[in-house]
């Protein structure tokens, strides 16, 4: 493939996602490759909150928990979310975040498993997901963690007969590996296992099928591919043949039965409703809706070859023009990816800092990763063209070795 500017712009103006780009609001000279982790701003979201802010706050103030739907915020955006991930309308819920709502389905999952005490997840999972999987479980007796890298060396010799709930990653946060949701699904459920699925960094970047694949269960942000603003709300899915035997212990009023009796003790509400807790965050619902608006005119086959298709260049030129130079592509090459890359290299921190002062954004993970996220709705072959053109010069410059790119700060 020819890689000039003018290939790459002939790509871009074939490219039938490419109107959707002036749907987002994005800094001039920067390429931003950090959607997967922190979508841009839809420009529709302004507007959204303008009017949840001064129409529906300002004007309708309390009275807008019924006239401007408020109190089924969870709920109604939920059915946004729904279509992305293959789910039929009355299965997800849109609240609180994704620790807490995997703390609130891992739950629910154990209790429909008594009698069985193992917990399988992966070593490599993104650490909040292990962090909340432990505290579940040291609420528990009996219960016990068992990882997939660290105690078995696949999900197929982690099963047996043990095994209440089996926690994955849809795609890695670190390599983008992606997992055959359908296949693990049917693996762990055949020992009897029920499967929560993490889809923090699938939804929005490929077409996600639960209902066509069985699933049990799934979480998932809505901030990154989704771009729903920093700190948006999550999304839980919890399959129709499970809610009513579900059972959730943040058992808050909006996830009651009727929560306006105010009475003594709590009855879970019927279906997803009981999967809410409490009192929704309205604000951050606001640039969500405008993000998943958007989605609604999208083609999420068109997003997939687009996604494949930048990765793909991506992977090509790194490995043709850097190569030789120690960076090594850790995300695989087939299609058995999600839609960001990671590099390697012994000096990946000092890279993705003089990159970004070079107007080109990516993100490090410790010890030596870099990830270049690739959003398809709002990122064009040139982009990936100019990004590898400035990792280049800064390699055979050695420009990390100047002093600001040595010391890594505590957040990144």
């Amino acid at each position: 493939m020819s890689t000039t500017d003018d290939s790459l712009a002939a790509l871009d103006a074939a490219d039938p996602l490419a109107a959707f780009r002036d749907r987002f609001r994005l800094p001039r000279d920067v390429v931003y490759l950090v959607g997967n982790s922190l979508g841009a701003l839809p420009e529709a979201a302004r507007a959204r909150v303008t009017e949840v802010v001064d129409e529906e706050w300002g004007d309708g103030l309390v009275g807008s928990w019924n006239t401007a739907g408020w109190f089924d915020k969870p709920r109604t955006v939920g059915e946004l979310v729904a279509p992305l991930i293959g789910a039929a309308p009355g299965q997800v819920v849109v609240c609180d975040t994704t620790s807490l709502n995997l703390y609130k389905v891992l739950f629910a999952a154990l209790a429909m498993r008594p009698g069985r005490g193992v917990v399988v997840a992966e070593a490599h999972a993104f650490p909040t997901d292990l962090y909340m999987i432990e505290g579940a479980l040291g609420t528990q007796e009996g219960k016990r963690l068992r990882l997939i890298g660290r105690d078995a060396p696949d999900l197929a010799g982690a099963l047996d007969d043990d095994v209440a709930v089996v926690v994955l990653s849809h795609v890695d946060y670190r390599t983008s590996a992606l997992t055959d949701l359908a296949e693990a699904t049917r693996q762990a459920q055949a020992c009897g296992a029920l499967v929560v699925w993490d889809l923090c960094h699938s939804v929005g970047a490929l077409p996600v099928e639960l209902d066509a694949a069985g699933a049990d269960f799934a979480v998932g942000c809505t901030y990154k591919y989704l771009n729903g603003g920093p700190g948006s709300p999550a999304f839980a899915y919890v399959a129709r043949r499970h809610q009513e035997a579900a059972r959730q212990p943040l058992s808050g009023w909006h996830g009651h039965r009727a929560p306006f009796e105010f009475t003594v003790g709590y009855e879970p509400a019927d279906g997803i409703d009981r999967f809410r807790t409490s009192t929704p965050q309205i604000l951050s619902y606001a640039p969500l809706e405008a993000g998943l608006r958007l989605w609604q005119d999208v083609d999420l086959g068109q997003v997939r070859a687009k996604s494949l298709a930048l990765t793909g260049l991506f992977m090509d030129l790194v490995e043709a023009r850097l190569g030789d130079a120690g960076v090594e592509v850790v995300t695989p090459r087939d299609e058995r990816r999600g839609s960001h890359v990671a590099l390697r290299h012994e000096h990946s921190y000092g890279i993705v800092r003089a990159l970004a002062d070079r107007g080109v954004l990516g993100d490090f993970r410790a010890p030596d990763t870099m990830r270049f996220g690739f959003a398809p709705l709002y990122l064009r072959h040139l982009d990936v063209g100019t990004a590898v053109a400035a990792m280049e010069e800064i390699v055979a410059s050695r420009a990390w070795e100047r002093e600001e790119y040595a010391n890594r700060p505590t957040v990144t």
